[in-house]
C-alpha cells in the first residue's frame, strides 16, 4: 500500500515518522511551494513484482486551506500510478471529554467542516444546505471501524470511532462547545486539518481518513491543562499499531 499521511507541524509528523519503526526513512522529496514530504519504505525482502509499501508523511500547514493545498501538491506530484491508495490527516486535536479524553485516539467515521456555513436568525445552516458545496466527507466504513479496532484494543487511553469537526478557528470558550455539541452530538475530537485534506483527496480519489490524539480538552482554554507530549507519544502508537494496514497489497 502507498500512504500519504499529512500532519500539521513537524512535531506531529516526527511523531508520526517515529511511529513507522519497520519502515526505512528518510529519503526527502522537495515540492512546489517549499513543501518537504519525507518517505519510508518497508526495507523488508520481497519479490520484484510485488509493491513496496511506501508512507510518506507530510508536514502541510495549519487549516483546512493550508493542508487541501500541501495535499493536493503532493497528490498532483506523486511518482506513483495511481498516486497512493490512502490519504491519512493524523495529529493531535481537541477532544469532547464525553467522548474522547485526554491521550485517546479517535478515527473518524465523518469528517465534518464545522464551520463552513452561514449563520441565520434561525441558526446555523451548513454550506451543502445553501447547495454551494460539501461540509462531510465519509471516510471508507470498513477500513475505520478496523483501524478504530485495532487501536481500541491496544492503545492505553483506547480509541472511538466518531465525527471529528475541522474547524478555522478553535474552541475556546464553554459556549462555543456547547454550540458544536448541540450541532454535532455525536462528534468526538475538533482539529483544524482533515476537512481540507479529505476535499485534496476526494478530488483525486483517493480515499482518506482522519486520526487524532486527543490532547485538551474541547471548552475553555486552559494551556496548563493542555497534553501535548503525551497526544504526541499516543500519535506514534497509534501510527505503529496500524503499521500492519499499512503494509497490506493495495
Amino acid at each position: 500500500m502507498r500512504v500519504l499521511v499529512v500532519t500539521a507541524v513537524a512535531a506531529e509528523a516526527d511523531s508520526v515518522a517515529a511511529g513507522l519503526g519497520r519502515f526505512a526513512g528518510g529519503a526527502v522529496r522537495e515540492m512546489t511551494g517549499g513543501y518537504e514530504l519525507t518517505s519510508h519504505a518497508q526495507y523488508m525482502p520481497r519479490p520484484s513484482s510485488v509493491q513496496i509499501p511506501v508512507v510518506d508523511v507530510l508536514a502541510g500547514g495549519v487549516g483546512p486551506a493550508a493542508a487541501a493545498v500541501a495535499t493536493a501538491t503532493a497528490l498532483a506530484s506523486s511518482p506513483y500510478d495511481p498516486p497512493y491508495d490512502l490519504v491519512i490527516s493524523a495529529g493531535i486535536g481537541g477532544g469532547f471529554p464525553h467522548r474522547a479524553p485526554l491521550g485517546s485516539l479517535v478515527v473518524a467515521d465523518a469528517i465534518i467542516a464545522a464551520d463552513l456555513g452561514v449563520e441565520t436568525p434561525d441558526g446555523y445552516l451548513p454550506v451543502d444546505e445553501l447547495g454551494f458545496g460539501r461540509s462531510v466527507h465519509r471516510p471508507p466504513a470498513e477500513l475505520t471501524v478496523r483501524m478504530a479496532k485495532i487501536l481500541g484494543a491496544e492503545a492505553a487511553a483506547g480509541a472511538v470511532l466518531a465525527p471529528v469537526l475541522t474547524v478555522s478557528t478553535v474552541t475556546g470558550t464553554a459556549a462555543r462547545a456547547a454550540e458544536l455539541t448541540a450541532r454535532h452530538p455525536l462528534a468526538a475530537a475538533e482539529a483544524m486539518e482533515g476537512f481540507g485534506v479529505a476535499e485534496a483527496a476526494a478530488v483525486h480519489s483517493v480515499p482518506c481518513v482522519e486520526i487524532r490524539a486527543i490532547s485538551n480538552a474541547v471548552g475553555p482554554r486552559d494551556r496548563a491543562a493542555w497534553r501535548i507530549g503525551p497526544a504526541l507519544d499516543s500519535l506514534r502508537t497509534a501510527i505503529t499499531l496500524l503499521t500492519p494496514v499499512f503494509e497490506e497489497p493495495s
